[in-house]
């Protein structure tokens, strides 16, 4: 099952936990796990105060330990398209949210979960995680959100990972770039809320701005996102933030001198 923890942070601000619940099979996800993430990440985006999402697994154990394999043994060739678009589309909904998605990862975070973890804007990991894309290993090759890992870990390491299909810890994973922070795994919380404590000190309407600027960067050219840029900055003053987060800039740097 999914578990969704809405916490009001500030007046009109609110962060999302969203904890996928199956212990037992380190975080599996099976169908009926996928569309309840699906729905809750949907239900998430409607909020007009959501600030930030975590996502993150239930135990100490593992974020995802990927797709339920049980259920990947009885597909076909038509029942199998229908299970990698379902996990395509849950990926897909933590991509779509308008809000910075932060991945708190511990222990197995494998295949699936490997995927979960790369649709989201920001990862922390413990430094006891163990992350892998074992796929080749059990017949089939890592496919739909595995595209994103040449972007985030280089194109030879993308290969080194997918055809491979070994194991490696958190400190290849920062040293590679596919996590933004490794902390030890008693510091993980307090990482994560340091992270939401500065995501909340900048404009709410900016980031989701930014957010969606950088959604459009993945798949422009360099002349079409830089004219996406100059369309971001002017949506910007469409409003009053950029006016009032200026003025409370330029007031303390007056109380400095």
């Amino acid at each position: 099952m999914i578990h969704i923890a809405i916490r009001q942070q500030l007046p009109a601000a609110r962060i999302a936990w969203i904890t996928i619940r199956n212990e037992t099979m380190l975080n599996a996800l099976n169908s009926s796990l996928m569309d309840q993430l699906i729905g809750g990440l949907r239900e998430a985006a409607l909020d007009d105060q959501l600030r930030a999402v975590v996502l993150t697994g239930a135990g100490g154990r593992a974020f995802s330990g990927g797709a339920d394999v049980a259920e990947l043994s009885r597909l076909d060739a038509v029942t199998a398209r229908d299970f990698i678009t379902r996990l395509h589309r849950t990926c897909q909904a933590i991509r779509d949210l308008p809000v910075p998605v932060i991945a708190r990862i511990q222990g197995y975070t494998l295949g699936a979960g490997l995927e979960l973890a790369a649709s989201c804007d920001l990862r922390i990991a413990s430094d006891k995680a163990i992350f892998g894309m074992p796929e080749v290993k059990l017949g089939i090759p890592s496919v739909i959100e595995a595209a994103l890992l040449p972007s985030l870990v280089g194109w030879g390491r993308a290969r080194e990972i997918l055809y491979l299909g070994e194991n490696f810890p958190a400190s290849d994973a920062y040293a590679w770039g596919l996590v933004e922070r490794v902390v030890p795994s008693e510091s993980l919380d307090h990482a994560i809320e340091q992270c939401i404590e500065s995501l909340l000190r900048t404009g709410p309407q900016a980031i989701r701005l930014q957010k969606k600027l950088i959604r459009s960067w993945e798949d422009l050219p360099l002349r079409a996102a830089i004219e996406a840029g100059i369309d971001s900055l002017a949506a910007a003053y469409e409003g009053d933030e950029p006016a009032q987060a200026m003025q409370r800039f330029l007031a303390a740097r007056r109380s400095r001198k």
